[in-house]
């Protein structure tokens, strides 16, 4: 909504009005226009860009009720943004859901999750806020009600779950520079240990390794998804005696800290060193220049999660795939051709 509310010349406010037609604001027919057309132009799609009412959702509940559990709210956006997408779907078949915060306590989340049954949940999505396979407790598999996992899976595909795309992204981040014709291309990766920072790891060598670009270890610095680390990483970088043409920060705030770096160092974004993040957070829209990202599907996840509900069948013997949602590259104004 703020891409298109840049291109409209409006608010963000009067974006959500138009596309979320709602009630009795008193709006132009031109400025719903410009704004539909704005959407239109940035290569969004929604019911309202086809002048289609929305259609109401058939999602099994028996009072209207869906449980929402995460293990950590405050660390990041994520959570919330994942669900604000329940949330929408949910609110498409009249359904409300009922959030808590579990801190993964082996007393607490067992009793919480008790709680919201006692209120008459008829289903539970339970997410994690970092992406990683867990072992779902017993007092999962013994409700009576379907459970999905968001961000979250387990081996014996029990539940469904979906996660991010994460090498894919990784993959189109990086071609995405390799594209506007660099080949010395650094990365800043998040803590090794955990998935989200393995997978765009092997995106990224595997879009260097398509593009028959040997791998060089030098220009791959770990970090630690924070801002300081991505000051660091490019100081680090900048000092190869051959330095990167572009560097893929494996988060937004690893970028903020590469841009401080840079610019302290005189170089220009991109006419010297272009720059891609990832997770595309409020930031990235107000960075200068606008930064190149890539989306975590959290809203798509937590709509997705809803939408399972019609199919999942408690206490069933089906075993589910893990569905992978595309972290979409959104392309700003941080990456250009290299210097001659």
């Amino acid at each position: 909504m703020t891409d298109v509310a840049r291109e409209a010349g409006c608010s963000q406010a009067t974006v959500s009005f138009v596309l979320n037609r709602s009630p009795g604001i008193k709006l132009s027919t031109e400025t719903r226009e410009r704004v539909i057309e704005a959407a239109r132009k940035l290569g969004y799609s929604t019911p309202v860009l086809a002048h289609v009412a929305p259609q109401r959702a058939s999602y099994p509940t028996v009072d209207g009720k869906i449980g929402f559990v995460v293990d950590q709210l405050a660390t990041s956006p994520e959570a919330v943004v994942a669900i604000e997408g329940a949330r929408q779907a949910s609110w498409n078949a009249r359904n409300i859901v009922l959030v808590a915060q579990t801190l993964n306590d082996p007393v607490m989340e067992p009793r919480t999750i008790a709680s919201l049954v006692e209120q008459g949940i008829s289903a539970l999505v339970y997410m994690a806020i970092f992406t990683r396979e867990i072992e779902a407790p017993d007092y999962l598999h013994d409700l009576d009600i379907p459970v999905i996992l968001l961000n979250c899976y387990t081996t014996d595909h029990a539940f469904p779950a979906v996660v991010p795309s994460e090498i894919a992204g990784g993959q189109r981040a990086t071609r995405h520079l390799i594209e506007y014709g660099h080949r010395r291309i650094a990365t800043i990766t998040g803590e090794p240990w955990m998935e989200a920072a393995q997978d765009r790891l092997k995106g990224y060598r595997r879009a260097l390794a398509t593009a028959d670009i040997p791998f060089d270890p030098d220009l791959v610095v770990e970090g630690d998804w924070s801002a300081s680390a991505g000051y660091q990483g490019t100081r680090k970088l900048l000092e190869l005696a051959e330095r990167p043409t572009a560097i893929f920060c494996q988060n937004d705030r690893t970028a903020i800290g590469c841009y401080e770096a840079l610019k302290e160092a005189g170089l220009d974004i991109p006419r010297d060193i272009s720059v891609v993040g990832y997770d595309d957070e409020e930031i990235a829209r107000h960075l200068h220049p606008q930064l190149t990202t890539s989306i975590l599907p959290h809203r798509a996840m937590g709509h997705w999660a809803i939408e399972q509900l019609e199919a999942q069948e408690p206490h069933g013997t089906q075993r589910f795939p893990i569905t992978k949602l595309e972290c979409s590259l959104v392309e700003r104004s941080s990456v250009a051709a290299p210097k001659e």
